[in-house]
């Protein structure tokens, strides 16, 4: 499995500069808890159909060590995993899942502080009957995600690199946060008064607060 350790230390703030909005989930997918570890790992892809946990339930045991393991749900209806999966997913190496879909069993899961990030919650779990294939393209929160493809999660959101744009994104990135360091609040508030200074002058704003009032 390639290492991905550099992203570990990149925000998805910063990453989603580099990709844009087309490879950042939507805000439906959040953590399920507040402070919820920073997850960063190549994609494990599963589809589930509707009402179906099979296939998460089998990658768990199929999943390298260090992957996030990424689902494309069938509903939100039925849970896809519990504290049982969760407990085995992490003792294996998994570094945490990203579901289209809802959890149970949180205050399990929020114990052993395995990194769940989900569309809510749910009782109910699903059955084990359809076969899907693994580590196929799957759609999760608006993103195409492939296997390999690198996820990172907090807090903040969750962004997917794909996996050929890997070096081009993480030596982005790095350049963008040595800049960062490299510079004072003042030197920032500086460059940034007199960016929105030219773009308001531009659009005609007079001090009255209206746009083209002369």
């Amino acid at each position: 499995m390639n290492d991905v350790s550099g992203f570990k230390d990149i925000s998805p703030t910063t990453l989603a500069e580099s990709l844009g909005r087309e490879q950042v989930m939507d805000i439906g997918i959040r953590p399920l808890w507040p402070s919820v570890p920073r997850i960063a790992g190549p994609a494990f892809t599963v589809r589930c159909a509707p009402g179906d946990n099979l296939m998460l339930h089998a990658a768990i045991y199929r999943a390298e060590p260090g992957s996030v393991i990424v689902v494309q749900g069938g509903d939100v209806d039925y849970a896809l995993a519990g504290g049982n999966v969760c407990a085995v997913a992490q003792r294996r190496g998994i570094a945490g899942f990203v579901l289209d879909g809802v959890m149970r069993d949180l205050a399990e899961v929020r114990e052993l502080n395995f990194p769940v990030f989900a569309r809510g919650l749910m009782p109910v779990p699903g059955i084990k009957a359809t076969v899907e294939p693994l580590n196929r393209e799957v759609r999760c929160g608006g993103v195409v995600v492939n296997a390999g493809d690198i996820v990172v999660a907090d807090e903040e959101g969750i962004v997917v690199t794909p996996r050929a744009r890997r070096e081009e994104v993480l030596a982005a990135s790095r350049a963008k946060l040595a800049k960062e360091a490299a510079e004072t609040l003042d030197d920032w508030e500086t460059a940034h008064r007199a960016r929105v200074e030219k773009i308001l002058a531009e659009g005609d704003f007079d001090q009255a607060g209206d746009a083209g009032g002369r």
